[in-house]
């Protein structure tokens, strides 16, 4: 079997205005990138506005594990088989993260012979956009630390500067640091850290922004310190919101590429689903939605972070509402979630799928919450075996959901005409979508909803003064606010090692953070790092150019 990379470079890529073409872009609404990547103007999209949309179709996940779960993978498998079965359907979502990509997850652009391509250029550099908000955010950062430095006329108490420094990689050793060092001519020195750029609040904004006008409005709105009265600082108090926005103006316009069977795909954002809401940018998905019959879209990790953010955070503050969803399993996942060890994973072993089922019932209860219909795709691998198979489908039925067996890893959309012709069924009838709780709800009664109803805690804990820091925001106008939880994606509880459907346990909330300009409050919860460190043999290792000049090793 070919490679992934070897089956994107022999991709037979259409021109990107041939693309464009198709969803009715003419070749002055797109800027190219090269013959085979673009984006679309603002221009393009101001005259999108009015359109009809189509139908938005989530695709997600139950937790992910080391045998993996494909959930890329089957949103581009199902986009190309919606087209042809003769909808016509594009595909939206994230960027990739260098992060992830030089430490162990690997790139985000589908496998096998369901991929967007170009895949290398996508997993690396891409249109640049991530380099755009690396370098917004840092400029309000220098500019905080230059305001002190010339005086200080806003007051800013140097013991309360929460806007941190960002970079694109994973670095452990940025998570915690000192600037200033060196005497009065570097600055006061202060502790700080850097996140990844992925967790930037500037990521958040970039992917809930409407358009230009609703980004610098939003970059204004971003709280950077407190000041001697403990009265918040923000971005347009430091006069920062016009050159970010200046910064980040063409990184807002979504970026169009094509799948290996010359169908449309949006790639654009990319914020982190454990410590953000997840998802591909609002701009993006509702230029789809207004350009296609069918949108299908992905939410990261499990559908307890992904789907929970992607329907309380981006449906709420986009006006959007998805008709159906998509929960994406392996058997091999089911079975690492029955107790399975990686190793034994190729055995068959119907028992420990059985159990396994237990995380995927978890995940149908949860969607059904929402309102919205599911059925369930077992992406195939090989090795899968017929009993196997059926004890999912019995599963399933019992619950009254079909779960259809996918093959697009192998066949591309070919593999994925019958999960295909059943989105259309559930999409095409009446969903009954709701978000999970009302906006007049306070703050700290959304963390526990989210806690006890998705992740069924006993119960949540609040470090000392969390409950008071959120009693105060409320105070300020910000209690109307959804709440992003920041934990694990590999389990329900705070325990990554804690497979399965963990129930009854406890969430410590250690931390919150108010994203004032993106819209929503994180709480962050357990051990979770906003700045992930490299594995001990990082990917990195293994990545170079050949002789030919290829990359090497990133696949």
């Amino acid at each position: 079997m070919q490679t992934d990379i070897q089956i994107a470079r022999a991709a037979q890529k259409r021109p990107i205005s041939q693309i464009a073409a198709g969803l009715g872009l003419g070749g002055d609404q797109i800027l190219p990138y090269g013959h085979d990547k673009a984006k679309i103007t603002h221009d393009a999209l101001a005259a999108l506005s009015g359109r009809p949309e189509g139908r938005l179709i989530l695709v997600t996940a139950i937790n992910p594990t080391p045998a993996g779960e494909g959930k890329t993978t089957t949103t581009v498998g199902l986009g190309d088989a919606l087209n042809r079965i003769g909808k016509r359907a594009t595909i939206c979502i994230r960027e990739a993260s260098l992060g992830p990509n030089f430490g162990m997850k690997g790139g985000a652009a589908g496998g096998g012979f369901a991929q967007i391509v170009p895949m290398e250029e996508m997993n690396l550099h891409f249109t640049g956009d991530f380099h755009a908000i690396t370098s917004a955010h840092n400029l309000l950062a220098a500019m905080i630390d230059n305001h002190i430095h010339w005086g200080n006329a806003l007051r800013i108490d140097t013991r309360r500067v929460t806007w941190r420094r960002v970079m694109d990689m994973n670095d452990r050793a940025l998570r915690d640091i000192t600037v200033g060092l060196g005497g009065p001519a570097n600055g006061f020195a202060r502790q700080t850290g850097f996140d990844i750029t992925v967790a930037s609040e500037v990521m958040a904004i970039l992917c809930l922004a409407r358009d230009l006008a609703d980004l610098n409005d939003r970059l204004g709105r971003i709280v950077v310190a407190q000041d001697m009265d403990r009265s918040p600082v923000t971005a347009r108090d430091l006069g920062a919101d016009g050159a970010m926005t200046v910064l980040l103006k063409d990184a807002l316009q979504p970026n169009l590429v094509q799948t290996l069977e010359n169908n449309p795909a949006f790639v654009h954002g990319g914020p982190f689903a454990n410590i953000a809401h997840g998802c591909n940018s609002l701009i993006a998905t509702r230029a789809a939605l207004r350009l296609s019959d069918y949108v299908v879209t992905e939410a990261g990790f499990g559908a307890d972070l992904g789907a929970e953010k992607f329907i309380n955070i981006k449906c709420r503050l986009g006006g959007l509402t998805p008709s159906a969803a998509v929960l994406v399993a392996t058997i091999r996942a089911l079975k690492m979630n029955g107790g399975v060890g990686k190793g034994d994973l190729a055995q068959e072993d119907v028992a420990a799928v059985t159990r396994g089922c237990a995380n995927l019932g978890r995940h149908l209860e949860n969607l059904a919450g929402f309102g919205l219909p599911v059925v369930v795709a077992v992406n195939h691998f090989e090795g899968d075996s017929p009993a196997e198979l059926a004890a999912v489908q019995e599963f399933c039925a019992a619950r009254g959901v079909r779960a259809i067996p996918a093959r697009h890893w192998a066949l591309g959309g070919a593999g994925a005409e019958d999960l295909a012709r059943a989105v259309v069924d559930l999409a095409e009838g009446r969903a009954e979508f709701r978000p999970l709780y009302p906006d007049e709800m306070p703050l700290w009664d959304k963390i526990q909803t989210i806690c006890t109803r998705i992740h069924r805690a006993a119960r949540v804990e609040a470090a000392p003064g969390i409950r008071d820091q959120l009693a105060a925001w409320e105070a300020a106008g910000h209690g109307r606010m959804p709440v992003c939880i920041a934990k694990t994606q590999y389990s329900f509880s705070t325990d990554p090692d804690l497979r399965g459907a963990p129930e009854g346990h406890v969430i410590p909330v250690r931390e919150v953070r108010l994203n004032a300009g993106a819209g929503f409050v994180v709480a962050i919860c357990g051990q979770i790092m906003t700045m992930p460190g490299l594995p001990r043999s990082p990917a990195a290792q293994s990545i170079r150019l050949d002789e030919d000049g290829q990359v090497e090793g990133l696949f």
